[in-house]
């Protein structure tokens, strides 16, 4: 599970602009940038230029009409919605920067570790390993690391918080990571047991995409005080909840992978509970690998169930965005809908379409 593709759906960004999103965040694209340009500054002091590439340009006047906006936009939206919530609860500016740089290296951390997990070799460093995907992806870790403590080390030396406060936040984020990381361990070599739907959220999504979410709020956590520390406390189960929503999803696009391997999935889970009996009898053929997973079976046989998911996934995000608001933050909860719609990767953008129709009829 990462942080990251999202808003592949052209329809959901041209929807988002329209509405002006894009220009409301762009004081928050450009930060996000600048810690992006800072990260990467600093993996040339911790590693050789012969396994170093040349960093991709990023906005860091926040400009959306720039080329690389909106791909850069795309990459990190969670992030750079993060960064303007803080400013939304109170952080103050000097700090919004420092926790966008630690927060990439969040998910940097985290995109590595899941392309272990899945096989897949994305890098968010400008990194030359030549072909080897896995020592990409290790050295990524290895990077990541050293570059989080070097984020904080600054905070340190300027005085800004304590070396204590500096271990608190590094041990806060190892733990989370942990618990994170055990459950995507634990279904390693399949899972034999299939929960029911809501066994699976709150065992499962909560913690594969709440608290991969929740990681964002480790550092203000810390670090924060007074009115400033109750908002972000107070906003950190909402956030939690779109990760839930996110991971919702991911499992949609993700199906037929995790069926191959028998992991968790929601919508095997819905299948297998709450399925129509021509439902079941399909994804038990599936599940005993008696019959090849083939594309499309979640928008054609399991449509039902998959839109049963997805409207799950509807009510997380929609909730998320109302109680943010309720703490002063501007994002719209009418346009849940849409960010549901579009955190999928490039294959899922017509299966959420397909699916979108009518679900709200279930």
């Amino acid at each position: 599970m990462t942080l990251s593709p999202v808003f592949r759906s052209q329809s959901a960004v041209r929807l988002l602009q329209e509405e002006g999103i894009w220009d409301r965040l762009a004081p928050a694209i450009a930060d996000q940038a600048r810690a992006v340009a800072t990260v990467h500054e600093d993996l040339e002091a911790i590693l050789a230029s012969e396994f170093r590439r040349s960093a991709p340009p990023v906005p860091v006047d926040g400009r959306v009409d720039r080329p690389e906006t909106l791909p850069f936009l795309q990459e990190y939206f969670f992030l750079i919605l993060f960064r303007s919530l803080f400013e939304a609860l109170g952080v103050e500016t000097g700090r919004l920067g420092r926790y966008a740089q630690v927060n990439f290296c969040i998910k940097g951390t985290i995109t590595a570790a899941d392309n272990i997990f899945d096989e897949q070799g994305k890098s968010l460093l400008p990194l030359d390993t030549g072909n080897g995907t896995r020592f990409l992806s290790i050295l990524q870790l290895m990077c990541f690391e050293r570059l989080i403590r070097r984020v904080l080390d600054r905070g340190v030396e300027s005085e800004e918080f304590g070396p204590e406060q500096r271990d608190e936040i590094l041990k806060g984020l190892l733990d989370l990571m942990a618990r994170i990381g055990q459950l995507e361990g634990s279904e390693e070599g399949g899972v034999d047991e299939i929960p029911t739907p809501e066994a699976m959220v709150d065992g499962v999504h909560r913690v594969r995409g709440g608290a991969l979410f929740a990681l964002a709020f480790v550092p203000p956590t810390v670090l924060e005080t007074g009115e400033t520390l109750e908002r972000v406390r107070a906003a950190e189960p909402a956030v939690a909840r779109l990760g839930t929503a996110f991971q919702i999803v991911d499992d949609l696009t993700d199906f037929e992978f995790d069926v191959g391997r028998r992991s968790h999935n929601l919508l095997v889970a819905q299948i297998h509970h709450h399925g129509s009996p021509e439902e079941q009898v399909l994804l038990q053929a599936l599940w005993d690998g008696e019959r090849p997973v083939e594309a499309g079976l979640v928008e054609g046989p399991f449509r039902h169930s998959a839109r049963s998911v997805l409207e799950r996934a509807y009510r997380e995000a929609r909730a998320s965005f109302r109680d943010l608001s309720q703490l002063g933050f501007w994002f719209p909860e009418t346009l849940a809908d849409e960010v549901v719609h579009a955190i999928v990767g490039l294959d899922g953008v017509r299966r959420m379409e397909q699916l979108a129709t009518g679900s709200r009829e279930v």
